[in-house]
């Protein structure tokens, strides 16, 4: 309740002395600009390819783990059928196997999902270095002092946002991110083979020795 009133009482000071609604006045230039930094990145071509790579890659990683969940549950499934007419210790080393084989696959995919998290911070890092220069040269340009995100100020001119001037300039030093731009440049990843387990082969126990034939032994020489 305290902050509308605040709000309220803001606009209600800004309107004191405003000109009749004829008589349009834009204001002074300003030392203080704003910013929208999630519509910055968010709206700029290179913002939205990595959007859209992240997403998609983010999709394949989902469609990857339900593939490999699908083919450990059937193969446990046989496993467990099996174990009435397999060997126990046969069985045993299958069983361990089995465990070694599903946590080696879900330790993998847990790697892809961290390397991916990885690539969408290099990829807002590099957004970032690349944003200080512009801004700079807004800044220098329209000699402003300090750029403000829009989230933090109450009540401000429309024209002393400068987010669509910032996206232009981005988007013609950046590009989508995916071509040398300014010595810029975002590699495009490739896709990852989707790992499918392989079944696991019962090794069968080694054959017993063969019992040797009476009738069919050759007698010794005797001496």
């Amino acid at each position: 309740m305290r902050r509308r009133r605040f709000a309220a009482a803001l606009l209600g000071l800004a309107l004191v002395g405003a000109p009749p609604s004829g008589a349009q006045q834009l204001p002074p230039a300003s030392q203080v600009l704003t910013l929208d930094q999630d519509r910055l990145f968010a709206e700029s071509r290179f913002g939205r390819s990595v959007t859209a790579r992240i997403e998609a890659e983010t999709q394949a990683l989902a469609a990857e783990n339900r593939i490999i969940d699908t083919a450990l549950e059937a193969e446990e499934r046989d496993l467990t059928e099996r174990r009435a007419t397999t060997d126990p210790e046969v069985f045993r080393a299958l069983g361990a196997a089995f465990d070694t084989k599903a946590e080696d696959l879900r330790e993998a995919q847990k790697a892809k999902g961290r390397a991916l998290n990885r690539s969408r911070d290099d990829e807002r890092q590099q957004f970032s270095q690349a944003v200080g220069p512009v801004l700079a040269a807004l800044m220098a340009e329209k000699g402003a002092v300090v750029i403000l995100d829009d989230s933090a100020v109450v009540l401000s001119f429309r024209e002393i946002d400068v987010t669509d001037e910032a996206i232009a300039r981005l988007d013609a030093v950046l590009g989508d991110g995916t071509t040398p731009r300014d010595g810029v440049t975002t590699p495009v990843p490739q896709a990852l083979p989707v790992p499918v387990p392989a079944p696991l082969v019962p090794q069968a126990p080694p054959p017993e020795p063969a019992t040797p034939d009476p009738a069919t032994q050759v007698p010794a020489p005797q001496p």
